[in-house]
């Protein structure tokens, strides 16, 4: 049998973070305030700590990573690339399929890759408190994790379905010291709306957003500050250390450049992680698919418009030129709670303009589906968001037996689902149902955009 785990050693550890920006022919289209004009750094500055403004606005196609981070990232970086010799054998393909395998951080997920950069730069600026939003609770357990290692105060605002859903999720922030309330909560003013307004509100990622934002620019000190998990550039540029070390194993495998990437992608974190260093070599002509996989009940990429919008509910954030289904979208409660945000983070949906990425949207039973096939051939057990790359990932390896043609497949596994047991268990009970949101539900939740700057292409 092939080595099914390359490994890199702590020396190996890439020193830079790779920022695309640079390396698109066209740039980028920037964040702008309500009345149209670029917005500028020192706009953001009650929200993000200049340090990483820095990074949001830099122009530089590499970024050192300091070595205070680096000696954290040590706990579980270079994370193995594995290859899924049994899902292969079980598929009967030719494709050889390999996965980044960011499971194995402390928090179980890819986030933790950001987490640590944002706590770290925030202390150094003299934060003392961060605030943020979680979908699935993958996010806020890393900060937690990464704000307890740093030294700073953790308030994570939950969105409410998913609060309810992954009690344990809350448990994980609580060991690390976060603390955790379900959104929309009574501690904001626009929590008490959104609950008067509509009390059984599942929640939103958005809305979640405009709390930690709130809470946040609210504090008189000027000490808190808000961090995100996905979307925004420097959130990008962050996780592309997964993609930088898988390049590194690709070649100590014997492994050309792969023919097809895949992602899962509901901001864009963990899709572009690994993919952005791979559309480099797109760039300067590289043959390679490369495909951001999103859910059928929250098609961001394959059924909103590229449009520029607030990336909150409350419209508190800079307009962002992103696809979207709308600031005001509220999703159904499928369980990927990670995948349930309205827009995609506008690097991300700048390469689908550019034509340098593929999106696909999977069906919540396909992927639980996958997500057994996995689990009953490599053994693991995914996150129900992870279970959307691995839904392509096997369509891609079946599509590659049928042609008869050997193809290398990469994926990133973002994430365990050894929390998202409650998803799981209604599946094998049948109580999932296939959830495709109806083009009409798209039009509807599109009217927000009405009144706000136009893209012009």
């Amino acid at each position: 049998m092939a080595d099914i785990k390359v490994y890199l050693s702590e020396k190996d550890i890439p020193r830079k973070w790779y920022n695309i920006v640079p390396d698109f022919a066209n740039k980028p289209k920037p964040p702008i305030t309500p009345d149209g004009k670029p917005m500028t750094p020192d706009m953001l500055a009650p929200v993000f700590p200049m340090n990483l403004i820095e990074q949001e606005a830099s122009q530089k196609r590499w970024i050192d990573i300091p070595e205070e981070i680096i000696e954290i990232l040590y706990r579980w970086r270079p994370s193995p690339l594995r290859r899924a010799c049994y899902l292969e054998k079980y598929l009967k393909t030719p494709a050889r399929i390999y996965y980044k395998d960011e499971s194995l951080s402390p928090p179980g997920s890819h986030k933790p890759n950001t987490a640590v950069a944002q706590a770290w730069y925030n202390k150094q600026f003299g934060i003392k408190k961060l605030t943020t939003e979680t979908g699935a609770g993958q996010w806020g357990s890393a900060l937690s994790f990464a704000c307890n290692l740093v030294g700073l105060e953790c308030k994570v605002y939950m969105v409410r379905i998913s609060y309810d859903q992954k009690p344990l999720r809350k448990t994980m922030m609580g060991i690390w010291g976060g603390e955790c309330v379900p959104s929309p909560s009574d501690q904001t003013v626009f929590g008490r709306k959104v609950l008067k307004d509509t009390p059984d509100t599942p929640g939103s990622l958005g809305i979640a957003i405009s709390e930690a934002i709130e809470e946040a620019v609210s504090d008189k000190s000027g000490k808190t500050r808000y961090a995100l998990g996905s979307v925004l550039n420097h959130v990008m540029l962050h996780q592309t250390i997964i993609g930088l070390e898988a390049k590194k194993q690709l070649k100590a495998a014997g492994e050309k450049t792969p023919d097809v990437i895949i992602g899962c992608a509901g901001g864009g974190s963990n899709f572009a992680g690994l993919s952005f260093p791979f559309v480099y070599e797109k760039i300067n002509g590289a043959n390679i698919t490369i495909i951001p996989t999103e859910p059928t009940a929250c098609p961001t990429l394959t059924k909103g418009p590229f449009a520029y919008d607030y990336g909150d509910t409350a419209c508190m954030t800079p307009l962002l030129a992103m696809f979207t289904l709308g600031h005001g979208f509220v999703p159904p409660p499928i369980h990927a709670g990670g995948l349930r945000y309205h827009g995609m983070a506008p690097l991300v949906s700048h390469a689908v303009r550019e034509g340098l990425l593929e999106p696909r949207a999977f069906d919540q039973i396909k992927c639980y589906k996958a997500a057994l096939t996995w689990a009953r051939t490599e053994g693991a057990i995914c996150a129900p968001e992870t279970s959307h790359a691995v839904a392509c990932a096997i369509e891609e390896a079946e599509k590659a037996r049928e042609e008869g043609k050997e193809k290398v497949i990469l994926m990133n596994y973002s994430g365990h689902g050894l929390l998202d047991m409650g998803g799981y268990k209604k599946f094998l009970d049948g109580e999932l149902i296939e959830y495709r949101l109806p083009a009409s539900e798209v039009s509807k939740s599109l009217e927000c955009l009405k009144g706000l700057p136009k893209i012009n292409n």
